[in-house]
Formats: C-alpha cells, sequence, structure tokens
C-alpha cells in the first residue's frame, strides 16, 4: 500500500508486495430472513384472482433495509465510513479509531480528488481509498458488502481489507509494526498514530448513537411491481428462496444455483426455459440493457466456465436496478437482492417474449 497525500515522498523501493494471507475473514451473519413463504404466496395469488392483470407489488426485505444502530458521530469523518471503520473494527478486532486515521492519511475518507483515489492509481500504483497496491490486494481483499466482488476503490472492500492486513502483521498487540508494515514510514506511524489518539479523545458531536438512514435501493425494493400475474408469480418464487444456500449445480428445493434459481421460478409460473446459464443466454430474447424490466434475465461475465458472449452468471430482475440472484456459496446472503448495473453486465433478454412467440418446448 503507497499513501496517496499530496506532497508526500515516493514509498521507498523496499515497499511490501504480495504476502500470502493466513487469515481468513471473519464470520458474518446471514442476510434477512425474508418475507413467510405462504403468506407471500397465497397474497399474490389472491391479487391475482381478484385484479386479473392489475399491478402486483413486492417488497423485499433484508438486514441491510432495517435501520442500523452506529455510535455517536465523530467530526470530520463521513457518516458512511464511520460505520465502516467501526463494523471493520468490531470484526477484526481493530481499533476503528486506527482505521480511521489511516483512512484520513491516505484519502480524506475518500474525499481526496488525487490520483488513484477513486480511480487509476498514484506514483507507486496504490489505489483506493486505503491506497492497496495490486499485489497487496490480490492477498489481502475484502468482500465486505458481499457483492460478489473484491472492489479496492469501494470503501466497503478497502476498509475491512485494510483491517485484514493490520491484523494479519501483527494488530492489535502489535499495533506499531503492523503499521509499519502498511508503510514503510516512521512519519508515516507517528502521523496515523497522532490522528489515531486525536479520534479517540476528541469529543463527539452528539453524545447519543445514531441510527442509518437504509440505502436508497431498499425504498425502492419496497416499490417493486410486477406487470402481471405471470411475473408476479416468477418474482415470488425467486424471492421466496431467499436464505437458502448458494452450491454449483444444486436444482432445489433446499439449495440453488444462479440459473437453476431462474429456472424454477419461471417453472413456479408454468414456464419453461433453459437449466444453465450457458444456455438461457442465447433462449431469450435480446433487450437493451436500459429497457431491462421485471421478468427479464440479466447476464454477466463473472462465474464458472465464462468467457467471451459466454455469460457464466445470471440474475432476475425485479426493477428499479435491482435483481435477486444466487450469488455464491460464501456471500452473504448467498441468495439475495442487489444492484445488476456492475462493469461486467453482458446483456439482459426477455425469455417471456420468446416464450409468447411459440418457443417454449425447451428443457
Amino acid at each position: 500500500m503507497a499513501p496517496s497525500g499530496e506532497g508526500r515522498p515516493p514509498p521507498p523501493t523496499d515497499r511490501p508486495q504480495a504476502r500470502t494471507a493466513t487469515t481468513g475473514n471473519p464470520p458474518r451473519p446471514n442476510g434477512g430472513a425474508g418475507l413467510p413463504v405462504i403468506a407471500l404466496v397465497i397474497a399474490l395469488v389472491l391479487l391475482a384472482v381478484v385484479f386479473i392483470g392489475a399491478i402486483t407489488s413486492l417488497a423485499p426485505t433484508s438486514d441491510a433495509c432495517a435501520p442500523q444502530t452506529m455510535g455517536p458521530p465523530v467530526a470530520g469523518i463521513p457518516a458512511n465510513y464511520l460505520a465502516l471503520y467501526r463494523k471493520a473494527a468490531a470484526d477484526y478486532g481493530i481499533p476503528w479509531e486506527i482505521l480511521a486515521a489511516i483512512g484520513s492519511v491516505e484519502s480524506d475518507h475518500g474525499r481526496s480528488t488525487a490520483p488513484g483515489v477513486r480511480s487509476g492509481a498514484n506514483h507507486a500504483g496504490a489505489g483506493g481509498p486505503m491506497q492497496f497496491l495490486p499485489a497487496t490486494w490480490t492477498a489481502f481483499g475484502v468482500d465486505g458488502n458481499h457483492d460478489g466482488r473484491k472492489d479496492r476503490y469501494d470503501p466497503a472492500d478497502a476498509i475491512p481489507a485494510a483491517a485484514n492486513y493490520l491484523r494479519h502483521n501483527g494488530a492489535p498487540t502489535r499495533l506499531r509494526t503492523a503499521l509499519f508494515a502498511y508503510n514503510h514510514s516512521n512519519t508515516y506511524v507517528d502521523n496515523v498514530l497522532g490522528r489515531a489518539h486525536k479520534y479517540k479523545t476528541t469529543p463527539t458531536t452528539n453524545n447519543r448513537p445514531t441510527a442509518t438512514t437504509p440505502p436508497a435501493e431498499c425504498a425502492e425494493a419496497a416499490a417493486i411491481t410486477a406487470p402481471n400475474e405471470t411475473i408476479a408469480k416468477i418474482i415470488a418464487f425467486a424471492m421466496a428462496q431467499r436464505g437458502k444456500p448458494y452450491v454449483f449445480g444444486a436444482t432445489g428445493p433446499n439449495a440453488w444455483d444462479c440459473s437453476s434459481l431462474v429456472q424454477a421460478a419461471y417453472k413456479a409460473a408454468g414456464l419453461t426455459i433453459p437449466r444453465t446459464t450457458f444456455t438461457q443466454w442465447p433462449f431469450g430474447v435480446r433487450i437493451p440493457n436500459n429497457q431491462a424490466q421485471p421478468g427479464d434475465l440479466v447476464f454477466f461475465n463473472s462465474g464458472p466456465g465464462t468467457s467471451t458472449n459466454r455469460p457464466g452468471h445470471v440474475g432476475l430482475v425485479i426493477g428499479h436496478g435491482r435483481m435477486i440472484a444466487a450469488r455464491c456459496s460464501t456471500c452473504r446472503p448467498a441468495i439475495g437482492v442487489e444492484p445488476y448495473n456492475r462493469p461486467d453486465w453482458t446483456g439482459t433478454t426477455r425469455p417471456i417474449q420468446r416464450i409468447s412467440q411459440g418457443h417454449n418446448n425447451h428443457t
């Protein structure tokens, strides 16, 4: 890792590169329990019977959408960064003020406009709010927000990764040694420790804990609508699978992979689509990404066997830029709702349009 602050000297050439991580990520709680399956399905069926063709509301829930209590605010630290520092501190046993001090020195908590903070790299090749070198990130990067990616520019990943790296190098018992491993400069170490002391001893701006505001996508998820009974059934089935594990090759009912979940959701509405991601991709009618609507499938260049024009991951659009997907065996939740607008988004298809054209004969 290399500092990105303006006016700071380049790091020494003996700066650490890749290391073999010996500490895994700490256990994380499962995602939200979701709505009761029976109640959700019954409600959707009754709505469809009474209002054929009416709009059906689906409101996914998860722990991320519940208000979270956090400690008192600290002057000079953005609330979202402070919450991430405190969570990483709890997960990895590193004092939050140390993580905050590193974030302050490296990037002013992500607010610096210096090269490498939000994209690209600085003069030493480091990037992101916690300034990771590529090799170090490969060894110690963390998927802190469980979106299936480790992104050094995302503070939700970079901050716990910094805690992971510090712990690997002896923190909190050998804190100075760990900080020196982070940046081979005694001046840097003194600077971080000084800022950490200030954060720890400065009175907070409010003596009472505050509740974080749920992400904007939670409000959007609460307003999800399905345009007809068929799509409502597809989405309802998929949403009812939240909380179950991801197992590659599984076909339910107790576990799913990404494509089997989608296939089963369509089957719940009386429709048949191919089983695997590779065969689902050419099956549906191709739709421009900006025209995706509930019931469509979104595909990604990730997952086992993926290659050019052969995407290996699929999710089911539920609306407002969100999809439900069986994500991965280590993701929490393994099956959950997340945004689909990401760099590896390959394309969008509409199987129901293909089926309506008389091609519902695939297995």
